[in-house]
């Protein structure tokens, strides 16, 4: 087993998706019981509530100005991210990051890096399932709306999509299967985080989804 922790810092915005930042963090909460070393914590613009999407309202752990050291960064996704992918603060922030930090998304929040340039050459993915909107003229599958922000990445449609330092993760969700694979990418056992899945109740769905990994060569 991993010894010497893995840190985790997720992104929170205005109107982002509960689930999607939710999820990864139950995950490390759980797996918190059979190492205390590890950790996730939530990172804002700025140290004030965020007020996400539905009327959940969360308080950030750090702020932007803090620079917290952390092993991944992880990125969610919801309505919000229309305005983060043009959110030049938090694009700095991203590029400050070290490079063995890892840069992670769920949903659309794979639509930032995409702005960004960093999904080119690469292979990512994003949500699947339109909601009613998405569905009809004039919207758009978020997936889709993916391979229109960077026309030179590899739309993949794994649940989650592994391109060495960039993680990305399918719709809402999957931020549980992304939460497990960090947790293989930080070096525990498939055993352990099998007992993880096992916690949580998870483990049925966990079979299901375990193989539904994309690693790139």
């Amino acid at each position: 087993m991993a010894t010497n922790g893995f840190r985790l810092g997720i992104y929170v915005f205005k109107d982002v998706e509960i689930v999607d930042f939710a999820a990864p963090h139950g995950v490390f909460s759980v797996a918190r019981r059979f190492d205390p070393e590890l950790e996730a914590f939530l990172i804002a613009d700025a140290m004030r509530p965020v007020q996400a999407q539905a009327g959940f309202t969360v308080l950030p752990n750090y702020s932007f100005g803090d620079r917290p050291a952390m092993d991944a960064f992880l990125i969610p996704g919801g309505f919000g991210t229309r305005q983060e992918i043009r959110n030049g603060r938090l694009h700095e922030f991203v590029r400050s990051q070290p490079a063995e930090t890892l840069l992670t998304s769920v949903c659309t929040g794979s639509w930032v890096y995409a702005a960004m340039g960093l999904l080119d050459g690469i292979p990512a993915t994003s949500r699947k399932e339109p909601d009613r909107v998405e569905a009809n003229p004039p919207g758009k599958v978020p997936i889709d709306r993916l391979a229109d922000l960077a026309p030179s990445c590899r739309i993949s449609r794994a649940r989650v999509v592994d391109a060495g330092r960039i993680v990305t993760a399918g719709g809402i969700a999957s931020g549980f299967e992304l939460g497990f694979h960090l947790l293989r990418r930080a070096g525990y056992a498939e055993d352990l985080i099998g007992e993880v899945a096992r916690v949580m109740e998870y483990q049925d769905a966990y079979k299901l989804y375990r193989d539904d990994v994309e690693i790139a060569s």
